[in-house]
């Protein structure tokens, strides 16, 4: 019989599928034998279970029981007992980390009789149980029976008034409770649950659900997290934190999740509970206040911190609470930490010796080295400083100030910058807070839900900016010196420093672009970055090169770290004034007229790839012969139509609209182009091939390759290669020749192109759209959003292979390629070639190189490292 339930003391931190990461983590420390509440943890198993069927699977109810009841003979108490109640929390706890998305309930237990013997638990102190109550239906309210939660809110901001909530007394706070039964009775026709274990019951099936709410479907999008995972459900004896000022709950990284530096860094809240810290509904005290506070407490966590960090052998976020001086070890997980930290920390542990530094390769992400090449506000402008609060998350951040998550995606949808700034946020901000640039509250410190969760998305947050005061409802801010900033009105916020500016700050390249750039690595950050790119090269098996078409881009990707360029496509060499020259060639009626034209071109083109060849000095350089969309070169028909329609048109207008009219296909990027097009203009391919020819006998070492593109069937390879192979020995000039595979065909006849192709290189733009049936420029805005919305794609095929379809004709041509000719060479130079997924997919399946563009080079260099290393963990395993 299937098992459902195990206790902390059955499960371990190798168990996140079964147990969720807080399960398996609470376990974990249970075994360490640090102070943990006892509890147990209903699998993912029965969540999967009751979401696929609508109920429980058969037995959970009774192992539910079963350990309940050992968990009340451990306690001495029984759950909800009048005297001497048994309280618990019933707490989400899913695989991978999902702050604030899912349910959490607390206090479960409670009713108008067990509540007298939780002050007697307490000595007396009816104010810490009546809170508590008033908590657990608040709570319970909101998250089992779906009540707009700002009825209760509403309920206790009224009560408060000006004053704290630690303000209220006992008597002010029973009647709250009143208040808040009254509103449970009116929302949803009955009382409030009094029976212990029915409260928990109904808890348990809201955790559940909540696995499947609008917020958690989002994360899990954002994050790329699976959909069919589940959660597991942790029951847990209560500790409270909001007894007195002899207890309290905090937060600790046992490093700065921002910067990475080793220190005491968390937020301490007395006489609370764990859900005030991260909601920011007072402003915590920072964590080292807590040694003053409670010294011996303070010790101990201190010890279990380090305990804790050198058996994870990485970064650690705790929760913890003090009961009447006694610390207590809540949950404990690898922590969420900037993209600057993740790669300080990363070689600080391969220092201390707890790491190698394979493994810290493998800890950092190109995503992560992508959020580190953002830009940063320029040190020398001149800026208006309006106030600070705490850098919660790197980098800088300009936009228009909104004050609502639905503003926020109105405005970015439209294409407007935005910073979403709120008093505190919660996780129904979540839609906000991705529209966002940026990030600004006025409450909650670094460990509050707008840090945790901005940090995990790489955006720019500053929080608890306390000299701000923020009103949604006026939809207006007012930081100090009167300066007060409306919905509309532009402001900076850095995420580094916590500095909040009024208007637009000019930004610059990161410290780590200068790095890549050429300049010595210096600050703690880009020697870091550079300690793990050397490593990640020296590892790595794929190649990576550039997309480059212009000198300029050439000599980027050399300094960035590209090997040569992947892809230069000639056909953007014919834009702007040279576009007259593609008119001239399809204009021309005699053989002379072509050929005059074509000359013209193939100066240019001379000069275009003699200045490439030096940039790339020795490095080889793939050039794809023209493939332009001929509506891409020639004047729209419907403008040249009306101008010819008028006296002023020319000769040459109506020449060129009878051309035109002639060329005009309905689906350009289906038609004429690529090998087409250089088989029915004769010499256009040829022209091409001599100005290779030539340029790469001007360049000592030039190492060109030859692209043909939209091949589709190996005749068409075949006439122009026995031509170009022609002019490539008369000029003496050495050269591979091979193909571009974008046509579903010419990967399932890839044994056949082989036999004519050097090499393959993968144009997965076209690959995708063909595969598909889109077309890209038309479908990401007419349906993508719909699609992604209804999980019919996680993230789009056109910013990550699509591995089950697209990458199954790449394995196919390469299989069947290289079965025709082992020494093919096989590259990628679509945009998937800088995507980190996409990177490990090349190297799984085989490929030489990738190529991208020069700004991602150094990001595919990191993730071809990386694969390599996960590769080799794999074979030793």
């Amino acid at each position: 019989m299937a098992k459902y339930v195990y206790d902390f003391t059955e499960g371990n931190r190798n168990l996140k599928d079964l147990l969720g990461g807080k399960g398996a983590n609470l376990a974990e420390m249970t075994n360490l034998g640090l102070p943990v509440p006892p509890g147990f943890t209903i699998t993912s198993d029965a969540c999967r279970h009751y979401l696929a069927a609508g109920v429980v699977p058969d037995g959970l109810d009774q192992e539910v029981a079963e350990h309940l009841d050992a968990l009340e003979q451990q306690m001495g108490r029984r759950l909800g007992q009048a005297d001497d109640p048994l309280l618990v929390s019933v707490r989400s706890g899913a695989k991978f980390s999902m702050p604030g998305m899912m349910e959490t309930v607390l206090n479960i237990g409670l009713n108008d009789e067990s509540v007298h013997g939780l002050a007697k638990q307490a000595g007396g102190n009816d104010r810490f149980a009546w809170d508590s109550y008033r908590r657990l239906i608040q709570m319970f309210g909101k998250t089992v029976l779906g009540i707009d939660g700002d009825l209760f809110e509403h309920a206790l901001d009224a009560l408060k008034g000006k004053r704290q909530d630690t303000d209220l007394d006992a008597g002010e706070l029973q009647g709250l409770v009143e208040t808040f039964k009254g509103i449970v009775h009116e929302q949803t026709g009955k009382d409030f649950p009094t029976d212990p274990r029915e409260q928990m019951r109904l808890a348990v099936m809201a955790v559940f659900d909540s696995w499947n709410a609008p917020r958690a479907i989002l994360y899990r999008r954002q994050e790329r997290i699976p959909a069919d995972l589940g959660t597991a459900v942790n029951i847990v004896a209560m500790v409270f934190g909001n007894v007195g000022n002899d207890s309290g709950t905090g937060v600790a990284f046992t490093r700065d999740p921002g910067t990475g530096r080793q220190g005491i860094y968390g937020d301490y809240l007395q006489n609370a509970q764990g859900e005030d810290v991260v909601a920011g509904i007072r402003n915590t005290i920072p964590l080292e206040e807590l040694e003053r506070i409670d010294k011996r407490s303070y010790d101990e966590l201190l010890g279990i911190m380090e305990t804790l960090e050198n058996h994870y052998r990485d970064l650690c976020d705790i929760e913890f609470t003090i009961e009447r001086g006694k610390l207590w070890m809540l949950q404990t997980r690898v922590g969420k930490r900037t993209a600057a930290a993740a790669f300080c920390i990363a070689t600080q542990l391969v220092d201390q010796g707890l790491i190698t530094i394979d493994e810290a390769v493998t800890r950092v992400t190109g995503d992560q080295l992508a959020q580190l090449m953002f830009p940063r506000f320029d040190g020398g402008a001149d800026k208006k400083k309006i106030a600070k609060g705490m850098n919660a998350s790197p980098g800088a951040a300009v936009g228009k100030v909104v004050f609502t998550s639905a503003r926020a995606v109105e405005l970015s949808e439209r294409g407007e910058d935005v910073i979403l700034v709120r008093r505190e946020t919660n996780p129904d901000d979540l839609a906000g807070m991705i529209a966002a640039k940026g990030i600004l509250t006025s409450r909650g410190g670094k460990t509050s839900h707008a840090a945790v969760v901005a940090r995990g998305m790489g955006k720019t947050c500053v929080c608890g900016a306390e000299e701000l005061e923020v009103s949604t409802r006026e939809g207006r801010f007012t930081a100090p010196g009167g300066v007060v900033v409306s919905e509309g009105d532009v402001i900076s916020i850095d995420g580094t420093s916590g500095e909040i500016y009024l208007g637009e700050v000019p930004v610059v390249d990161s410290a780590v672009v200068e790095y890549f750039e050429g300049a010595e690595p210096e600050d703690e950050l880009v020697k870091a970055v550079d300690r793990i790119m050397s490593h990640a090269d020296s590892v790595r098996r794929l190649g990576v090169r550039a997309n480059a078409d212009t000198p300029d881009d050439a000599a980027r990707a050399r300094r960035f770290g590209g090997q040569g360029i992947g892809l230069c496509r000639t056909e953007h060499m014919f834009l702007g004034e040279r576009r007259q020259l593609v008119e001239d060639l399809v204009l021309a009626s005699t053989d002379e007229a072509r050929q005059a034209a074509l000359d013209a071109l193939e100066s240019l083109q001379k000069a275009d790839f003699t200045e490439i060849f030096r940039a790339m000095d020795g490095n080889p350089v793939t050039i794809r012969l023209i493939d332009p969309p001929l509506h891409e070169f020639l004047p729209d028909i419907v403008d040249l139509s009306v101008k010819v329609a008028t006296d002023e048109a020319t000769d040459k207008d109506r020449k060129l609209l009878a051309a035109v009219k002639r060329l005009h296909e309905q689906n350009p990027m289906l038609g004429l182009r690529g090998v087409r097009l250089g088989l029915v203009i004769p010499g256009l391919f040829a022209m091409q091939v001599r100005a290779i020819a030539q340029a790469a006998k001007e360049v000592p070492g030039a190492r060109p390759e030859i692209m043909i593109p939209l091949v589709a069937a190996v005749q068409e390879l075949e006439s122009v290669r026995e031509e170009a192979a022609k002019i490539l020995a008369e000029s003496g000039v050495e050269a591979l020749i091979g193909t571009m595979i974008e046509v579903p065909r010419a990967a399932l006849t890839a044994a056949q192109i082989a036999e004519a192709a050097e090499f393959f290189s993968f144009g997965t733009n076209d690959l995708t759209q063909m595969a598909w049936g889109f077309s890209r420029d038309d479908v990401e805005s007419a349906f993508f959003s719909r699609y992604l919305d209804l999980g019919i794609f996680g993230v789009s095929p056109f910013e990550t292979l699509d591995r089950e379809g697209v990458g199954r004709l790449i394995k196919i041509a390469v299989e069947e390629g290289r079965s025709t000719r082992p020494d093919l060479h096989l590259g990628i130079c679509g945009e998937h070639g800088g995507d980190p997924d996409s990177v490990h997919f090349c190297h799984d399946v085989g490929l030489d190189y990738v190529s991208c563009s020069p700004f991602r080079i150094p990001i595919a260099r990191l993730e071809a490292g990386r694969a390599a290393l996960t590769d080799s963990d794999s074979d030793t395993r």
